[in-house]
């Protein structure tokens, strides 16, 4: 029954820069250490951003030359998680804290030029745990964002918690939730590109329903943040002022908050859970207990990494 201290890392992104937003996001996990937190999470695509110019740029305009090498630039500044990701690792050991972050990755088993937005688990002993890599791009992100698979439906132990993590629409595909539900997940980690319009409604619901507690996570991104000479600088004079206004959020158990959603920039947002809590509100409901009837129902997950070909040597 020990008491777990988490964090959201809601941070602006050097956005599209890999090595500096990585920079960036380890000198907020060694604050959330040093805050005492035993896990910190970061947005969705957060390393090395969301693709916001696809809304603002023609995105889906066919042989375009301004989006092919928007395309090659994002590749470029893309994850691959073997080499890419030593200083995130190095800070998850050196603090003794869980990471879970959204990354955009170049697959090196997917032909190493398809992007894939993924979920990233680090240990807390510095160690890769999983990659998740989001089942259905959304609308315009199926442009840039291979669709994933289900290896990376998962769950972790991160102190007395059992703690699975999903991608933004994700979160809204019941079976995938269910996947997780039957590992015994009691703390959901749900990533966002930004904006409390995603997650006001939806976080409560999540906690409800799987009767635990929900991170949500999302970063923040202006105007302001795209400066001269850019890549994407051409979608400055068509965007709004503010891209993605963070709404990142914890909700307990029963629904209630325990930080609400915050959208006053950049900001560590801390909350102290505690197991009893789950364990009382499963009382009356436990979604792979008690309250399920396999009997009737039953959930087929494929995690198996998919791939074009298997070599027999």
């Amino acid at each position: 029954m020990t008491l777990l201290k988490v964090a959201v890392a809601q941070i602006t992104p050097v956005w599209l820069d890999r090595a500096a937003t990585l920079a960036k996001m380890v000198a907020w996990v060694d604050d959330a250490a040093a805050a005492g937190c035993g896990l910190v999470v970061f947005g969705e695509a957060v390393l090395p951003g969301y693709p916001f110019w696809l809304e603002w740029t023609d995105g889906a305009r066919f042989d375009s030359v301004a989006q092919k090498d928007l395309f090659a630039h994002y590749s470029e500044q893309a994850v691959e998680v073997s080499r890419d990701l030593g200083p995130l690792c190095d800070a998850a050991r050196r603090g003794g804290i869980a990471i879970i972050a959204g990354v955009i990755e170049r697959a090196a088993d997917r032909s190493g030029h398809s992007l894939y937005c993924s979920a990233v688990h680090i240990r807390a002993d510095g160690r890769v745990g999983s990659v998740h890599r989001k089942l259905v791009p959304t609308y315009e992100e199926r442009l840039v964002w291979a669709p994933g698979d289900g290896h990376g439906l998962v769950v972790h132990a991160v102190g007395g918690f059992t703690v699975g993590a999903l991608n933004c629409f994700e979160n809204w595909m019941p079976l995938t939730r269910a996947a997780l539900f039957a590992q015994g997940e009691d703390l959901h980690v749900a990533i966002w590109p930004g904006n409390r319009r995603n997650t006001e409604a939806l976080t409560p619901v999540l906690a409800q329903e799987g009767r635990s507690y929900v991170i949500s996570a999302s970063a923040i991104l202006s105007r302001a943040d795209i400066p001269d000479g850019h890549p994407a600088a051409a979608m400055r004079d068509a965007c709004p002022a503010v891209l993605a206004d963070g709404g990142s959020c914890i909700a307990a158990p029963d629904g209630s908050w325990l930080v609400a959603p915050f959208t006053g920039g950049e900001a560590l947002l801390t909350a102290t859970l505690d197991p009893r809590e789950v364990r009382r509100a499963r009382q009356s409901f436990d979604p792979a207990g008690h309250y399920s009837r396999p009997d009737v129902t039953r959930l087929v997950v494929d995690r198996t990494r998919q791939g074009m070909a298997s070599f027999i040597d």
